[in-house]
């Protein structure tokens, strides 16, 4: 509603359900008003999305991307790449990003997942240009497409906070978003507190984890008690045993699905971002974070953190050896299928 120019618009899932459907109307509604409006989403993601959710969009002057992993006959084998970002910017000043996508269920209203833990973070100011810039890359790879968007940055104030977006691709060099966890987990000095709906990681990070317990930082990891898929769920008990004894706190997240990509490094740096703590975002998907360095935001994350803390179960990771051979040889079994979950 705020948007007087342009908005852009990219989430991985979109459902045509009541959240959905409302994002429909509520595009449409500014499109009308003489608004341009980009809507880019995910092929693999948003699969089940009908074809006339998208042609009412286009019908209505609404500009519409698929994100496909790549063009041509070859790329039809690169089905595990996927764009699991989700931003809005609306002129070039305002955007959100984090790990809500577009459907009921983000809203708690699936029968089986209850209530829905995630986190989304409203940004404003100068930063807003690097997501814009992120966004119209996708979009740009979609669609070919280069939109004419406001580049003239608002002013920052003294009381601003310092806040950068960085990008994860597997199209580079390197594999961004396991060094960006490896390099902010080996800077902690004092804690280290992240939410991981799939806690899966590689050997460099487990090294980093390792670490920090090691030097004596405060590392808890909390992970949802009502998983999406069994066999992530699973997996994350192998690498949880494998980080027992070195005081590191787990926690399951009992009230519903928690799916928050979030991350508090000591007092004065925070992630709100897509990345789950896994393999698939770490090398294989396209993700995007914001890092806030900003101590008051901070107690903000640690208030909710705390609360999130409040509302799991502890896990032991010496317990686990005591539970039945039937769930050990699953975990073991998940275990083996992780560098593809």
């Amino acid at each position: 509603g705020e948007a007087r120019r342009y908005i852009l618009v990219q989430f991985f899932i979109v459902h045509a359900d009541e959240i959905g459907n409302r994002l429909k109307s509520a595009l449409i509604e500014r499109a009308r008003a003489g608004v341009t409006v980009y809507f880019l989403y995910d092929k693999v993601g948003s699969v089940r999305l009908p074809r006339s959710y998208i042609n009412e969009l286009k019908s209505e002057g609404v500009h519409v991307g698929v994100f496909r992993v790549g063009r041509g006959w070859l790329n039809r084998f690169r089905i595990n790449f996927r764009n699991h970002r989700k931003i809005v910017v609306v002129d070039g000043n305002i955007a959100d990003v984090g790990g809500h996508n577009d459907g009921d269920e983000y809203l708690g209203r699936h029968p089986t997942f209850g209530p829905w833990r995630d986190t989304h973070v409203r940004l404003e100011g100068p930063v807003v240009q690097q997501l814009q810039m992120v966004i119209l890359t996708d979009w740009y790879w979609a669609t070919r497409d280069n939109p004419e968007v406001n580049w003239s940055p608002q002013a920052a104030s003294d009381g601003d906070m310092k806040v950068m977006i960085f990008p994860f691709g597997p199209t580079g060099q390197f594999e961004t978003a396991s060094l960006f966890f490896v390099s902010a987990l080996n800077a902690a000095r004092e804690r280290i507190w992240l939410s991981a709906p799939y806690f899966v990681p590689d050997s460099a990070v487990m090294k980093a984890l390792q670490l920090a317990a090691l030097r004596g930082v405060d590392v808890r990891i909390i992970t949802t008690g009502k998983p999406d898929s069994l066999p992530v769920y699973l997996a994350a008990f192998h690498y949880i045993e494998e980080l027992g004894g070195l005081g590191i706190k787990f926690y399951e997240y009992r009230p519903g699905f928690l799916h928050e990509k979030v991350m508090l490094v000591d007092d004065n740096v925070s992630t709100v971002g897509t990345p789950n703590f896994d393999n698939r975002s770490f090398r294989l998907n396209f993700e995007v974070t914001s890092v806030i360095v900003d101590e008051e935001f901070a107690q903000q994350m640690e208030a909710m953190f705390e609360a999130d803390f409040a509302h799991a179960e502890p896990i032991d990771p010496e317990s686990l050896k005591e539970r039945s051979l039937w769930w050990r040889i699953g975990v073991k079994l998940s275990r083996l299928a992780a560098p593809v979950l």
